[in-house]
C-alpha cells in the first residue's frame, strides 16, 4: 500500500447538459454560482468536499482518453483524491499500475492522473494546485507514459 493517503475530497460528473445539471441541483438546495452556458462548474460544499460538473466537451481538455460522444458503455463519474505533492500523483499511479490518463499538468495548476477502479470507474489523482502553474488556454493533456 502506498506510504501516501490520498483524501477523497472531490466528485466530479460530466453531464451533457450544464444548465439543465446546474438548475437540477439548485432545486435540491445547491447554491451553485455558474453563468449560462459554463463549460466547468465548481461547489464547494460546507464540508470542504468539492462537487464539479464538466460538459462532455470539456472533458477532454483534461481526459485525453475521454469516451467519444454516443459511447454509453460507462458513465462520466470521475471520485477525486487529493494527494500531497506532484510527485506524489506519479509515484501512486506508478504503484497502482497505470492506468487511463498518464500523469501531467493540468492548466488549472496542479499533477493530475486517472486511474480506473476494478470496475472501470475513474478515479482522479490530484496534487495541490500551484497558482504559478497555471496556464491558460487549456490544451488537451497529452496520451501516452508520463512524462
Amino acid at each position: 500500500m502506498a506510504t501516501v493517503r490520498p483524501l477523497l475530497n472531490q466528485l466530479n460528473l460530466v453531464v451533457a447538459d450544464m444548465d439543465a445539471t446546474v438548475g437540477f441541483y439548485r432545486r435540491l438546495g445547491l447554491t451553485i454560482e455558474a453563468e449560462p452556458g459554463a463549460e466547468h462548474v465548481n461547489v464547494l460544499l460546507e464540508n470542504g468536499f468539492r462537487l464539479e460538473f464538466d460538459t462532455t466537451q470539456f472533458a477532454p481538455m483534461w481526459d485525453s482518453g475521454w469516451r467519444s460522444p454516443g459511447d454509453s458503455s460507462r458513465g462520466g463519474v470521475v471520485l477525486g483524491f487529493q494527494v500531497p505533492t506532484r510527485e506524489a500523483v506519479d509515484a501512486l499511479y506508478a504503484e497502482i499500475g497505470g492506468g487511463h490518463q498518464p500523469p501531467y499538468d493540468g492548466f488549472w495548476g496542479a499533477r493530475y492522473a486517472i486511474v480506473e477502479d476494478p470496475d472501470g470507474n475513474h478515479v482522479g489523482l490530484m496534487s495541490p494546485i500551484d497558482p504559478a502553474r497555471k496556464r491558460w488556454p487549456p490544451e488537451p493533456p497529452p496520451s501516452g507514459p508520463p512524462r
